[in-house]
Protein backbone atom coordinates (compact mmCIF):
# COMPACT_ATOMS: atom_id res chain seq x y z
CA UNK A 1 0.00 0.00 0.00
CA UNK A 2 1.03 3.67 -0.91
CA UNK A 3 2.68 5.87 2.00
CA UNK A 4 0.34 8.35 1.84
CA UNK A 5 -2.70 6.39 1.42
CA UNK A 6 -1.27 4.63 4.87
CA UNK A 7 -0.65 8.28 6.49
CA UNK A 8 -4.45 9.05 5.50
CA UNK A 9 -5.77 6.13 7.06
CA UNK A 10 -3.34 6.51 10.26
CA UNK A 11 -4.65 10.13 10.58
CA UNK A 12 -8.10 8.72 10.66
CA UNK A 13 -7.55 6.40 13.00
CA UNK A 14 -6.41 8.94 15.31
CA UNK A 15 -9.35 10.77 14.32
CA UNK A 16 -11.85 7.48 15.31
CA UNK A 17 -13.09 7.94 11.88
CA UNK A 18 -12.76 5.60 8.92
CA UNK A 19 -11.86 6.73 4.65
CA UNK A 20 -15.58 7.23 3.66
CA UNK A 21 -16.53 9.50 7.07
CA UNK A 22 -13.40 11.60 5.62
CA UNK A 23 -14.41 11.74 1.91
CA UNK A 24 -18.05 12.93 3.44
CA UNK A 25 -16.58 15.49 5.97
CA UNK A 26 -13.73 16.72 2.84
CA UNK A 27 -16.21 16.90 0.21
CA UNK A 28 -14.15 14.20 -1.90
CA UNK A 29 -15.69 11.33 -4.10
CA UNK A 30 -14.74 8.20 -1.78
CA UNK A 31 -13.89 6.88 -5.26
CA UNK A 32 -10.77 8.83 -5.48
CA UNK A 33 -9.19 7.40 -1.94
CA UNK A 34 -9.82 3.56 -3.01
CA UNK A 35 -8.40 3.96 -6.69
CA UNK A 36 -5.23 6.09 -5.28
CA UNK A 37 -5.32 3.09 -2.23
CA UNK A 38 -5.82 -0.20 -5.21
CA UNK A 39 -2.96 1.94 -7.23
CA UNK A 40 -5.50 3.03 -10.74
CA UNK A 41 -4.46 6.12 -9.89
CA UNK A 42 -1.14 7.39 -8.44
CA UNK A 43 -1.76 10.44 -7.12
CA UNK A 44 -4.11 12.00 -5.61
CA UNK A 45 -5.21 15.93 -7.15
CA UNK A 46 -3.76 18.95 -5.34
CA UNK A 47 -7.28 19.74 -4.40
CA UNK A 48 -7.86 16.55 -2.59
CA UNK A 49 -4.88 16.79 -0.95
CA UNK A 50 -5.12 19.99 0.47
CA UNK A 51 -8.83 19.41 1.42
CA UNK A 52 -7.48 16.24 3.40
CA UNK A 53 -4.25 17.98 4.60
CA UNK A 54 -7.15 21.20 6.33
CA UNK A 55 -8.86 18.56 7.86
CA UNK A 56 -6.31 17.04 9.49
CA UNK A 57 -4.59 20.61 10.31
CA UNK A 58 -1.40 19.14 8.66
CA UNK A 59 0.50 20.20 5.84
CA UNK A 60 0.28 18.38 2.43
CA UNK A 61 4.00 17.71 2.39
CA UNK A 62 3.65 15.67 5.64
CA UNK A 63 0.93 13.90 3.47
CA UNK A 64 3.33 13.33 0.86
CA UNK A 65 6.68 12.53 2.50
CA UNK A 66 5.10 12.50 6.15
CA UNK A 67 7.83 15.52 7.68
CA UNK A 68 6.41 18.49 7.93
CA UNK A 69 8.36 21.40 6.30
CA UNK A 70 11.41 22.62 8.40
CA UNK A 71 10.52 26.09 8.99
CA UNK A 72 6.78 24.82 9.78
CA UNK A 73 8.36 22.66 12.29
CA UNK A 74 10.43 25.32 13.93
CA UNK A 75 7.37 27.79 14.19
CA UNK A 76 5.32 25.01 15.95
CA UNK A 77 8.07 24.13 18.55
CA UNK A 78 8.30 27.77 19.35
CA UNK A 79 4.24 28.41 19.36
CA UNK A 80 3.72 25.54 21.16
CA UNK A 81 6.60 24.90 23.55
CA UNK A 82 8.27 28.10 23.46
CA UNK A 83 11.64 26.77 21.91
CA UNK A 84 12.81 24.45 20.33
CA UNK A 85 15.46 22.87 22.64
CA UNK A 86 14.30 19.22 24.35
CA UNK A 87 11.16 19.38 21.90
CA UNK A 88 11.10 16.28 19.27
CA UNK A 89 8.82 15.87 16.40
CA UNK A 90 6.25 13.29 17.71
CA UNK A 91 5.73 16.22 21.12
CA UNK A 92 4.52 18.21 18.06
CA UNK A 93 3.16 15.80 16.47
CA UNK A 94 0.76 14.45 19.40
CA UNK A 95 0.23 18.76 19.97
CA UNK A 96 -0.95 18.80 16.91
CA UNK A 97 -3.17 15.60 17.01
CA UNK A 98 -4.98 17.02 20.50
CA UNK A 99 -5.78 20.50 18.83
CA UNK A 100 -7.43 18.88 15.40
CA UNK A 101 -9.28 16.73 18.67
CA UNK A 102 -10.71 19.61 20.81
CA UNK A 103 -11.63 21.36 17.78
CA UNK A 104 -13.93 18.63 16.65
CA UNK A 105 -15.35 18.10 19.81
CA UNK A 106 -16.67 21.72 19.82
CA UNK A 107 -17.67 21.36 16.62
CA UNK A 108 -19.73 18.41 17.30
CA UNK A 109 -20.35 20.16 21.05
CA UNK A 110 -21.98 23.64 19.20
CA UNK A 111 -24.19 21.38 16.87
CA UNK A 112 -21.35 22.58 13.62
CA UNK A 113 -21.53 19.17 11.47
CA UNK A 114 -18.80 20.92 9.55
CA UNK A 115 -15.24 19.70 10.72
CA UNK A 116 -12.02 21.31 10.46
Amino acid sequence: MNETYSRIEALCRSRGINITELCKRCSIPRASLTDFKMGRNKSLSAATLQKIAEYFSVSVEYLLSGEAPSSERINLKVAFFGGEEGVTDAMVEEVMRFAAYVKERENKENGNNESL
